[in-house]
């Protein structure tokens, strides 16, 4: 089951250039398949983007169709941000 990173105040899902398992790369949401993973390499990968305060984004667990929904509704598009609301649904702007 994925997780995400969630902004904990605007919701934002944590989106990025990333690079699929063809290695073809596209903007989507940063995913871990597990807990335990995302729980020990969440702050890292946001250290690594440069994000400053890697203490203001949250683990939240998805389910399989609302992960792929997400990346659906950013449509590979760098200039889309998505936020989760709390109706679990995803909303682009």
């Amino acid at each position: 089951m994925p997780y995400v990173l969630q902004h904990k105040e605007t919701k934002q899902i944590y989106t990025a250039m990333l690079v699929n398992h063809y290695d073809l790369p596209y903007y989507g949401v940063k995913f871990w398949l597990e807990a335990e993973e995302a729980e020990r390499d969440a702050a890292a990968f946001l250290q690594a983007k440069g994000v400053v305060d890697a203490s203001s984004w949250t683990l939240l667990h998805l389910d399989e169709r609302e992960m792929k929904l997400c990346n659906v509704k950013l449509r590979n598009d760098p200039r889309l941000s998505l936020y989760w609301q709390t109706d679990r649904k995803p909303e682009v702007r």
